[in-house]
């Protein structure tokens, strides 16, 4: 009876993968499918600010049927996890939509979010189930970080308490596709060994190798389907489902992982900055996205990423203050908000970085950060 109701409603594929993996550029590329008619997209940040969703609709990979909810400062895991299941069930009962895509935080446990659909699925109304659980994993990142910890994770006798380890063997336990990235960055020899450890945490998931995220997204939308008591049976590990029963708690706890947001209206200095990131960046800080702008181009937003060891910084579109005054109003009349948020000095230039890491001194990067920014005399608009 619940699996004749099941192929009656939408389908959820929920993305995860820990901090960096390549998650939003995955989203991306799914986006531009042709299938993805009636589309909903739910984005999870553990951040105060969802630099994840910004990315998405600066991309302009979504498309105009495309309906997107925002869930940020916390978990859909945890502290999150009741709003989210309310998204889900609202979402499911537009009659415009057809599918849901969940692009989960990159600390989010996936086991905890399978319960919860468990349960929600259990209902007689419910009009959606989780169709698929898709792990993007660095491949670079894992065997430089992680796999020596893997290994010895599998062999103890007993569990530790939870750390980043535990929490990236927990996303690819618990899911049914893993999308190995970053594939161009490691040797053959290296992916080989890779691969083992994933086939060990979890033998049935069926592991896609891709390069910036790239994959067929048939294999995605069509391939192969979630079943949470074969997901269960076959892992390895059973952590993430003792944490999941019962828990309350914030992920950012449970990990020792905690965040902020770092704002400033004011330009930065591209060299002073840059000296922060070659010779003062902590060690500490595991996952760094956000925007700027330096005082000697006033024109461009930058993207600021770091993922581990890998620093990014990269121009990707215009700020709208720097735009004709024609194309402002065109900009403000799509999108309202832009024009709530604007400065009389500075238009919506902004440089908004959201920090995450373990044991990071936030006083100090502060203290650094503001030794980049700008005098007056040091920039012109």
């Amino acid at each position: 009876m619940y699996l004749s109701r099941k192929n009656e409603r939408k389908p959820v594929t929920l993305i995860t993968g820990y901090l960096g993996s390549g998650k939003t550029t995955l989203l991306n590329e799914l986006l531009r499918s042709e299938d993805l008619g009636g589309l909903a997209l739910i984005v999870n940040d553990m951040g105060s600010v969802n630099i994840d969703a910004a990315l998405v609709k600066k991309n302009n990979s979504l498309k105009s049927d495309t309906a997107m909810v925002e869930l940020q400062n916390g978990c859909i895991c945890c502290t999150l996890q009741k709003a989210f299941m309310k998204q889900i069930d609202k979402l499911s009962k537009d009659k415009n939509i057809t599918r849901i895509m969940v692009e989960a935080s990159g600390i989010s446990n996936p086991a905890s979010i399978a319960e919860a659909f468990l349960a929600y699925e259990e209902k007689k109304d419910a009009k959606a189930f989780l169709s698929s659980i898709v792990t993007v994993v660095d491949a670079d990142r894992i065997y430089m970080e992680f796999l020596e910890d893997m290994e010895q994770n599998l062999d103890a006798a007993d569990n530790s308490e939870p750390d980043i380890v535990n929490l990236v063997m927990d996303q690819i336990e618990f899911c049914n596709v893993v999308i190995l990235n970053k594939c161009d960055l490691i040797s053959e020899e290296n992916l080989r060994k890779v691969r083992e450890i994933l086939k060990q945490i979890q033998p049935e998931a069926e592991i896609i190798e891709s390069v910036h995220s790239r994959v067929d997204p048939d294999q995605i939308l069509n391939g192969r389907k979630f079943e949470y008591e074969e997901v269960l049976q076959s892992s390895l590990l059973q952590k993430a489902l003792d944490r999941a029963h019962g828990q309350e708690e914030n992920d950012l706890h449970d990990y020792g992982i905690s965040s902020f947001v770092y704002e400033e209206k004011r330009p930065l200095l591209r060299e002073s900055f840059m000296n922060f990131v070659e010779r003062e960046y902590p060690k500490e800080l595991i996952r760094a996205k956000g925007y700027l702008w330096f005082a000697d181009d006033s024109s461009h937003v930058q993207l600021f990423e770091q993922a581990g060891r890998n620093i990014s910084i990269t121009k990707i579109s215009n700020w709208v203050a720097a735009l004709s005054k024609k194309e402002q109003e065109d900009v403000f009349a799509a999108y309202p908000e832009v024009k709530s948020e604007w400065d009389e000095v500075y238009g919506d230039r902004l440089n908004q970085i959201v920090f995450i890491g373990k044991g990071f001194e936030q006083d100090k990067i502060i203290k650094n950060l503001e030794k980049c920014v700008a005098d007056k005399n040091e920039y012109t608009q």
